[in-house]
C-alpha cells in the first residue's frame, strides 16, 4: 500500500532522451529483425517455389516419359499379341492338313494297297500306279514330319513370353545393375525371336504350298496311272478272243477223238481178217465167219498199225488244250478282279481326297 502511495519517479530530461533513444532502438532492431525474418521467408516461399515447379517439371517430365514407355510397351505387346496370334494361326494350319492326312490319305493309301494285293501274284509286278501310291505315303508322311519339326523348333518364342521361370524373381536378390542386364538380355532374345518370326511364316507359306503342289500332282498322277493301268488291264483281257478259240478247238478235238475212236472199232474187222490170213493150209478156207467178215465195209483211213500213236497225239493234244483253256479262264478271271479294284475300289477309296494349299 505504501509502494501505491509513493510518488511516481520523475527522470531528468536527458534519462527521458536516453530512454527514448532506447525504446526507439529496441523498436528499430526488431523492426529490422522481423523485416529480415521476411525476406528469409519471400526468399524461402520463392526459392521453395522454384524447386517445387522443377520438380513438378521434372516429375512431369518423366511422368511423360514413363507416359511415352509405356505406350511404346504396350504397341510393342500388341505387335507381339498379333504376332503370337499370327504363329497360332500358321500352327493351327500346319496341324489342320496333319489331321487330315490322318483321316484320308494316311488310311486310304493302305486300304488301297491293300485291295490291290489281293490280286493273283501273276497280276503283282512294279507298276506305275503302284509305285505312285507307295510314293504319295512316304512323300506325305515326310511333308508332315517336316512340319511337325519347324513348328516344334519355333516354341522359344512362347517360352520366353509365356514360361513362368523367365519372369519369376529369383531365391537370390539382384541389385539394380543384374536386374537390368538380365532385362536386356531378355528384351534381346525377345526381339531376335520376334524377328525370326517373318522368316519362319514364310518358310511355313512356302512348304505348305509346295506340299500341297506335291500332293496335288502326286495324286493326279496316281490317277493318271490307275487310268492306264486300267486301259493297258483292258487291253489285255483280248484273251477272252483267244479262250473262245480254244474252247472251239477243244471241242473240235473232242469230236476228232471220237472220230478216232470209231474209226478204230470200224477197223476191227480188217484186222481179223489179217488174223485170219495166217491160218495153216487146210483151215485157209472160205467159211461163213470169213464171209461175213468180207461182207463188213472197209475203212482204208490208216493202217491198223497206225491207230493207236494218233490216238495218243490226239489225246496229249485234247490234254494241252484243256490245259490251256484253264490258263486261259484263270486269266480272265485275275485280270477282271484287277480291274474291278483299279477302276471301282480305288476310284471310291480316291474320291473323298481333296488337296488343297490349307
Amino acid at each position: 500500500m505504501s509502494r501505491v502511495m509513493d510518488p511516481q519517479p520523475k527522470f531528468l530530461p536527458p534519462e527521458w532522451r536516453l530512454a527514448n533513444q532506447i525504446h526507439y532502438g529496441s523498436a528499430e532492431a526488431k523492426r529490422s529483425r522481423s523485416e529480415r525474418l521476411k525476406a528469409k521467408s519471400k526468399r524461402l516461399i520463392e526459392e521453395s517455389g522454384m524447386a517445387i515447379k522443377h520438380m513438378q517439371r521434372d516429375a512431369n517430365k518423366r511422368l511423360e516419359q514413363r507416359i511415352y514407355d509405356i505406350k511404346f510397351w504396350k504397341s510393342d505387346l500388341e505387335e507381339i499379341v498379333q504376332e503370337m496370334k499370327v504363329l497360332i494361326t500358321c500352327k493351327s494350319r500346319v496341324e489342320r492338313p496333319m489331321e487330315r492326312c490322318a483321316e484320308s490319305p494316311c488310311t486310304v493309301i493302305p486300304l488301297r494297297k491293300e485291295k490291290r494285293s489281293l490280286v493273283q501274284k501273276v497280276q503283282i509286278i512294279p507298276r506305275t500306279a503302284a509305285k505312285d501310291l507307295v510314293k504319295v505315303l512316304e512323300e506325305t508322311g515326310t511333308k508332315v514330319s517336316i512340319s511337325t519339326v519347324k513348328r516344334v523348333e519355333y516354341r522359344q518364342p512362347e517360352r520366353l513370353l509365356g514360361k513362368e521361370e523367365a519372369t519369376a524373381p529369383k531365391p537370390t536378390t539382384l541389385t539394380p545393375e543384374e536386374w537390368e542386364t538380365f532385362s536386356n538380355i531378355t528384351i534381346l532374345k525377345a526381339e531376335h525371336e520376334n524377328n525370326n518370326s517373318p522368316s519362319l511364316r514364310a518358310l511355313l507359306e512356302s512348304l505348305l504350298e509346295q506340299t500341297a503342289a506335291d500332293m496335288c500332282r502326286q495324286h493326279n498322277a496316281t490317277g493318271n496311272a490307275l487310268r492306264l493301268q486300267v486301259q493297258e488291264t483292258n487291253t489285255a483281257k483280248g484273251l477272252e478272243d483267244h479262250l473262245a478259240k480254244v474252247l472251239s478247238e477243244v471241242a473240235s478235238q473232242e469230236w476228232n477223238l471220237e472220230a478216232l475212236r470209231v474209226a478204230i472199232k470200224d477197223k476191227v474187222a480188217q484186222t481179223r481178217l489179217s488174223a485170219r490170213s495166217q491160218r495153216p493150209s487146210i483151215e485157209l478156207c472160205h467159211d461163213p465167219a470169213q464171209v461175213r467178215l468180207l461182207s463188213e465195209p472197209p475203212i482204208a483211213l490208216f493202217q491198223p498199225s497206225d491207230t493207236p500213236p494218233r490216238l495218243r497225239e490226239a489225246q496229249a493234244e485234247m490234254e494241252l488244250l484243256a490245259l490251256t483253256r484253264s490258263h486261259l479262264i484263270l486269266e480272265e478271271e485275275i485280270q477282271s478282279r484287277s480291274i474291278y479294284i483299279d477302276e471301282v475300289i480305288c476310284t471310291q477309296l480316291r474320291q473323298p481326297i481333296s488337296t488343297h494349299s490349307f
